[in-house]
């Protein structure tokens, strides 16, 4: 694996555990970064977009869409992690 793609891993993984739930995909039952890692969606992109939230772009070999994840660190909200995820079709 290459060295970029295990940081990214220790990124999602680091962000599913501070996580804990994502917003609705297209309205589905709620979806978190860590039940996507789990269900075998692999990381295709990430960004730092803004100095507090970050874009992971996830994808699945089985699926023919992805699914993008904003997640916002703010440390004057509660929970500090918001996470939203939805599919992009």
């Amino acid at each position: 694996m290459h060295i970029i793609a295990r940081c990214l891993w220790g990124i999602a993984a680091a962000l599913a555990l501070a996580t804990g739930g994502a917003g609705p995909v297209n309205a589905q039952p709620s979806v978190n970064i860590e039940q996507l890692l789990t269900d075998g969606w692999e990381i295709a992109g990430y960004v730092s977009a803004w100095e507090n939230r970050s874009l992971i772009l996830f994808k699945h070999k089985n699926h023919k869409y992805l699914v993008q994840c904003s997640v916002l660190i703010d440390v004057m909200r509660n929970p500090r992690v918001v996470p939203y995820c939805h599919e992009i079709r």
